[in-house]
């Protein structure tokens, strides 16, 4: 039988009030992509901050390649030959290919300040054709792609000589089609002998690049299993212990008058010729591939882009002036793509980032009464069961899946009767992602209109009452909810069919 490239046997880590990991193991076979899976605070960004050499653990022991191992620092754990590629990649965006898989191990000629660019170039390209790779080791990073910018991390792993590469998150911001190029080269990673650690929310990509998984819920190892012997449900109900009857919600809701209508939407080079309308207590499914227009669309609408023709009204009022204020006085709230830098202000409190787009309506001072809007934020966070210990804690410190909570208490607290709600569970754990489906059906089913964007087929599938998909900046196609088939959806958003 094969000898693990790595045990980690009993890990505990205790932090201020939070027992994050309590006698954790967890082992790794070489030419092995093993997935850790769990919601968010089930401990598994401890676990491998402790491989990683960022934390050091309570208790417990840690043998990688058959010897145990003192993990003090990041760079000790790089020596041994563990790389972690982050959801963020820790490249210099204008620097080269070349210098970016060098970085800090750079060939030189005769002294330390004379490289060798010559063998700079070629260590690069050796790298780069271990993992198929065929772009211009000269090219900056910043001209990449997102795909090409993960495997030049991944590049820069083997170029250290890695064994072994944890993975977090690392398709979150990928395409159907760059998802599978790197399936392909963690594959090739996979036969070269590396074992993977492969950390995501997409538990369907789980079956597909994993040969085992194990899931951990508060700290604790709940199980094992080979993918051979377990199915999709049965991970689900490990990581959040029951089971789900019902993945999306069975719609009741009903359809009344337009809430938002779009007529000839334009901007060059963007957005061609768009209509359309969404009716109040209805969710509207708007799919598309990378690139096809759907958030320069929900952009334009809030005024964040200005459009060069068309207009939109919202209950019948002309939306005049392209702004965010005037979209915001109008009734309309956008939980944009990337809620970190454009729905929410990390640094501040959850009680002043739920504040944030009302205090025109709550307070007619300008000194703001935080008693109260204290009170308010309180009631939202028990409303949304959004997990924190206090409405005063920098939003910073949540979840994602809170963090999406806040910004969409936000626009409650606004009375917003139209939601536009940008890759809305994208970075969300399955257990938060049920909570914002049930938030989305309960809105809907008040009234409020909603425009979900999503590259997630399933969600658009599941969630929406009619869908709506652009290709290169257009609407080129509408499906009933009862009509609507993953296959449809792909046809009209790679062009090869359009409606009449």
């Amino acid at each position: 039988m094969a000898t693990p490239l790595l045990e980690m046997q009993d890990i505990s880590k205790r932090f201020p009030g939070v027992q994050a990991l309590d006698q954790v193991s967890f082992d790794l076979y070489p030419g092995e992509v093993h997935a850790l899976v769990g919601e968010n605070g089930a401990g598994k960004s401890t676990l491998m901050k402790i491989l990683s050499g960022v934390y050091q653990p309570d208790s417990g022991t840690i043998i990688f390649d058959q010897a145990p191992v003192n993990l003090t620092s990041p760079h000790q754990a790089q020596r041994l030959g563990i790389s972690t590629i982050y959801q963020e990649f820790n490249l210099v965006s204008t620097l080269s290919v070349a210098e970016n898989i060098c970085l800090g191990d750079e060939p030189n000629m005769v002294g330390p300040l004379l490289v060798n660019w010559g063998a700079m170039r070629q260590r690069a390209r050796l790298a780069l054709t271990l993992l198929r790779a065929d772009f211009d080791v000269d090219t900056l990073v910043e001209e990449l792609s997102m795909a090409q910018q993960q495997i030049v991390e991944i590049a820069k792993a083997l170029e250290r000589k890695a064994r072994l590469v944890i993975m977090d998150e690392p398709t979150a911001a990928l395409t159907g089609a760059e998802t599978d190029t790197l399936f392909d080269v963690i594959r090739s990673l996979r036969q070269r002998g590396l074992g993977v650690i492969y950390i995501s929310h997409r538990l369907e990509e789980i079956t597909e690049i994993a040969d085992r998984v194990t899931v951990l819920r508060d700290g604790h190892v709940v199980g094992t299993k080979a993918l051979d012997e377990v199915t999709l449900p049965t991970i689900v109900r490990m990581m959040i212990g029951r089971d789900i009857d019902q993945q999306f919600p069975v719609p009741a809701r009903k359809r009344g008058k337009p809430a938002l209508s779009v007529r000839n939407l334009s901007r060059r080079g963007v957005l061609d010729n768009v209509s359309f309308d969404v009716y109040s207590g209805e969710i509207v499914g708007l799919a598309g591939l990378v690139g096809s227009g759907r958030t320069d669309l929900a952009q334009a609408i809030f005024g964040v882009q200005r459009a060069d023709e068309g207009t939109i009204e919202v209950d019948g009022q002309p939306l005049s002036k392209a702004s965010p204020v005037q979209a915001i006085r109008l009734g309309i709230g956008l939980a944009p793509e990337d809620r970190k830098n454009g729905g929410l202000v990390l640094s501040l409190p959850v009680s002043e980032n739920i504040t944030l787009a009302s205090l025109d309506k709550l307070f007619s001072s300008p000194l703001i009464i935080h008693r109260r809007e204290k009170l308010i934020a309180e009631k939202y966070v028990e409303e949304l069961r959004i997990a924190t210990p206090d409405v005063g804690r920098e939003t910073l410190t949540l979840s994602g899946g809170s963090q999406q909570k806040v910004v969409l208490s936000k626009w409650l607290l606004r009375d917003a009767k139209m939601l536009i709600l940008d890759e809305p569970t994208r970075g969300i754990d399955v257990g938060a992602k049920l909570e914002i489906y049930r938030l989305m059906d309960e809105l809907a089913t008040r009234g409020v209109a909603i425009l979900m964007i999503s590259s997630d087929l399933p969600e658009i599938l599941g969630m929406s009452d009619r869908i709506l998909v652009m290709h290169e900046g257009k609407i080129v196609g509408e499906l009933d909810r009862n009509a609507a088939t993953e296959e449809k959806v792909m046809m009209f958003a790679t062009g090869v069919y359009a409606n009449g």
